[in-house]
Parts: C-alpha cells; structure tokens; sequence
C-alpha cells in the first residue's frame, strides 16, 4: 500500500508552486525565486492498514526569467523514489501569445484541475487530468477565448518500464508491453458571464499513437472532452465529460505512477461532476473551502472483464500562511487505489465500496 499512501503525497502541490514569469507578463526586471515544500500524511483506511503519520513528500522549486522569457522547474523526493514534476522554458511573444517547451501540464479538460480535492478525480490515475509530458505548447488569447495547441514527444522519460514518476503515462508490462508516442493537442476554452457568475465553457481533443516495445507496431491513442465550469459567491461548480480509447489489440492498457503498475479499459467515458464552496476567514484562516468531487469510469462496450468505477471524495482544505492541511473522506467502488483491480476491469472479485480518511499537511517556502 506504499505507492497509494505516495499518490496521496503528490496531489497538493499542482497549485502550490509560485507563479510562472508568463503569468506575470512580458517585459518584466530579472528576477529568480526558489522554493520547496515539506508534506506529511495520515490515513486510515477500511481496506488496509492504517499508515501512521510519516513523511512523505520534499520538494524543490524554481521560478526565474527576464523580459519575455522564463524558466520553471520542480523536483520531488518521495518514500523510496524520486522524480521531475515539470521543467520547461517559456517566451512570452506578446500580452496575448506565450510559447512553452519542457515537461509542463497537459493541455486538456479543465484547467488547472478537474477537482478541488487532494486526491483528484479518476481522470488523474488515468493519465487526463494533471500529466505532465515533453513537449511544444503555445497559448494564445483572444477577448474572452483561449486557444492552447500543443505536441507531445511522449511521456517525461521515454520509457514505459520506468513506474517512479509522478504523472500516470502507459506502463511497459509483460502482458502489456506499450509505451506512449506522438501526441497533438488542442483546447478551447470561453469565459463569460452568466447568472452573476463566471462561466467557463471549454472543449479539447488529442490524438496520437502508443507503440508496442515488443513489435515496434504503433496504434492510435485518441481522446476528447467538455467541461464547465461556474463561479459565484465562493461556490464553483464543476461538470466534465471525457473519452479516451486506445486502439489496441484487447480490452486493456497498463497505467503507471508511484512505482505501481495497473490495467484499466482501453476506451471508456469519464465523467466528473463537482461542487466546492469557499470561505474566507482572515481572522483565523487565510481560506476554508470544503467540496464533494464524484467521478465515474464507465467502460465503452460491455462484457467479461469490464466493470463501472466509481470515486467520490468529500473533504475540506484549510491554508493559513505557508501551511495547508487537507482531511477527506475518499470512497471508492472498483477503483485501483481503493482495494480495486485497476479502473474500468474486472478480474472477476466482488464490486464494493472503500473508503479511506485522509489527512495531509504540507508546509510550502
């Protein structure tokens, strides 16, 4: 259970990282800042031995640049393994046009995050939510609406058989011997007003290759989403759908992250509908925002080995200063990390629900 206890350990920081020069802007004086973070983590779990509380995650960051050009990188030691998380340069051509090439976030669905909570939703664990990968990304603002175009090499470290990693990427198995390849992005995404909020309104799309290590044959790997979301009052409310299909001989794929290998459906929709409500208590907290995240893997097609996965987390998130704690309540039905045979499969076990509380405080320089 180390590797599940690891992706526990990963989720915070996606957002904790300082801002990037493009963010700032183009023209703006040298400047360089370092950081880092300190996590540790308790669960108790219903399916598992309770971990204690433990270390788990260090990490080092740097954000630098001058004028239109920027650098950021971030580097992370876990329990028995250590990895990148993002390193890529960017230029930032205009106030509307900024390129970026290094290891950075995908392009695809909601952004930042389909989720508010630490866990995120199923579309992490299945490589569409929160990846990060080599590769060319250009963003390009226009009014209200955002273009992102992006090409991908593959996954951060050219190797399906490498498992340490932070993002999920298809693993190299013997029984499933891929490893991902050539992928090209594209996002849309709106902002508007509605119902004395903000809307956003989004679609993407990405289609590329996996390639067999043992046959040198490549396939097609596609998927696409649409997602929304609405902001009011401290309420956000999110709803996506996504389909991804591998078209590959068979009904499954191998995932890999933390040192652990799984196999989840080859093509299946993935649904997530959440809700999440801050408060802002300068007297004592810098902010509280409690959420509920629901999300469903549902298989394309039906048959022997296949089967529905669910994952539903119910928590809150406190920051005052530089520390943020995170409690939840994460329950799983057929779901890989909890007590699952991986995601949209079925090795023939009983389907039934898990569940775990979670605590993570982490400490951010």
């Amino acid at each position: 259970m180390r590797a599940i206890s690891l992706i526990a350990a990963s989720v915070l920081a996606t957002t904790a990282f300082h801002a990037s020069a493009a963010e700032r802007g183009q023209g703006t004086a040298p400047y360089f800042e370092p950081g880092g973070a300190v996590r540790f983590n308790y669960g108790w779990l219903d399916y598992a031995p309770t971990s204690h509380l433990q270390l788990e995650l260090l990490q080092a960051d740097v954000d630098t640049g001058a004028g239109p050009f920027s650098f950021s990188a971030q580097y992370r030691w876990y329990d028995g393994f250590h990895a990148a998380h993002h390193a890529y340069a960017g230029w930032q051509f205009s106030e509307q046009t900024q390129l970026k090439a290094g290891i950075q976030k995908v392009p695809f669905g909601l952004l930042p995050t389909a989720s508010q909570s630490f866990w995120f939703g199923s579309g992490y664990y299945l490589g569409i939510e929160d990846d990060y990968d080599p590769g060319l990304v250009l963003v390009h603002t226009q009014g209200d609406i955002t273009w992102h175009v992006g090409w991908f090499s593959g996954d951060e470290y050219g190797s399906g058989a490498r498992y340490d990693r932070y993002s999920f990427d298809v693993a190299q198995t013997d029984a499933l011997p891929y490893r991902e390849r050539q992928r090209l992005h594209a996002r849309v995404e709106q902002t508007r007003s509605w119902a004395g909020g903000e809307l956003l309104l989004g679609a993407s799309a990405f289609a590329g290759n996996v390639q067999n290590t043992q046959t040198r044959r490549h396939h097609g790997h596609q998927g696409a989403a649409m997602h929304a979301q609405w902001k009011r009052d401290g309420w956000t409310t999110q709803v996506q759908w996504v389909r991804y299909r591998y078209d590959i001989p068979g009904k499954r794929i191998a995932m890999s992250a933390f040192q652990a290998p799984f196999e989840i459906a080859a093509q299946a929709d993935v649904l997530s509908a959440n809700v999440a409500y801050s408060l802002l208590r300068k007297d004592r907290l810098d902010d509280l925002t409690c959420y509920n995240n629901l999300s469903m893997t549902r298989p394309v097609g039906h048959g022997a080995g296949r089967r529905d996965s669910w994952q539903n987390v119910t928590g809150c998130s406190l920051q005052k200063g530089i520390m943020t704690t995170y409690v939840d309540w994460i329950a799983g039905r057929d779901m890989w990390f909890g007590g699952g045979e991986g995601i949209g499969i079925s090795d023939g076990g009983p389907s039934q629900w898990h569940s775990r509380l979670n605590v993570n405080v982490g400490f951010y320089f």
